[in-house]
């Protein structure tokens, strides 16, 4: 399999993944998708909303949904331990909170990176950011509340078991608003960002990706 990949991007929950599996890949970096034209160029040959993770299977598939990747590599690897089988008593919850995730929280990075791309007036792009930041914080507030109820018995989000939910958090942790806000306000998720990071079965996926904010 081949990942098309940037550090500390979006790539990064897809190949802790296939670290996590240790399904064979191998990683093809992409430039700045938001400043290098010819990187998206590129990509675009290959997945026309030029948007990592992008995923191309040993047939030839492409996959290009961070959701669709992670059920498809639990399928691969022939496991449950990311991702709870269907007659597990935390499927529900795993899967309302990664459709949530990438359905919900997701967006607001792909919206609010470069509020340029979808707001053509310069005037009205930095309260376009800070509606669609708003926003995220506010979804963030959600997910801490539902992390912080039942499942505070255990360390991750569905509480005694790791999944790929934790992965997520993993890394958007790292993004905005910044380590300092997830401390302060979503303090759980931040717990369970710190704990998916210094789980050795990752190998080195996590100082690759952010070398500075792990050594930090």
């Amino acid at each position: 399999m081949k990942l098309y990949a940037r550090a500390g991007w979006g790539s990064v929950i897809a190949e802790a993944q296939l670290a996590w599996y240790g399904l064979a890949h191998t990683l093809e970096p992409v430039g700045d998708l938001f400043a290098d034209d010819s990187a998206r160029d590129a990509l675009e040959g290959i997945n026309p909303l030029a948007q990592i993770p992008t995923l191309v299977l040993d047939d030839g598939t492409v996959m290009t949904e961070s959701a669709a990747i992670t059920l498809h590599l639990a399928d691969l690897a022939a496991e449950t331990s990311l991702v709870p089988g269907p007659d597990a008593h935390e499927r529900a919850d795993f899967l309302n909170a990664l459709v949530f995730l990438v359905a919900n929280v997701y967006p607001t990075y792909t919206y609010g990176d470069v509020p340029a791309r979808f707001v053509p007036a310069p005037e009205g792009r930095a309260g376009f950011r800070e509606t669609v930041d708003a926003h995220g914080k506010r979804l963030y507030r959600i997910l801490e509340q539902q992390a912080s109820g039942s499942r505070a018995a255990g360390p991750w989000f569905l509480g005694g078991r790791l999944t790929a939910v934790d992965i997520y958090l993993g890394a958007m942790t790292f993004w905005r608003p910044g380590r300092d806000w997830f401390d302060a306000e979503t303090p759980r998720l931040a717990a369970i960002g710190r704990a998916v990071r210094a789980h050795d079965r990752f190998g080195d996926v996590w100082t690759r990706n952010f070398p500075d904010e792990m050594a930090g």
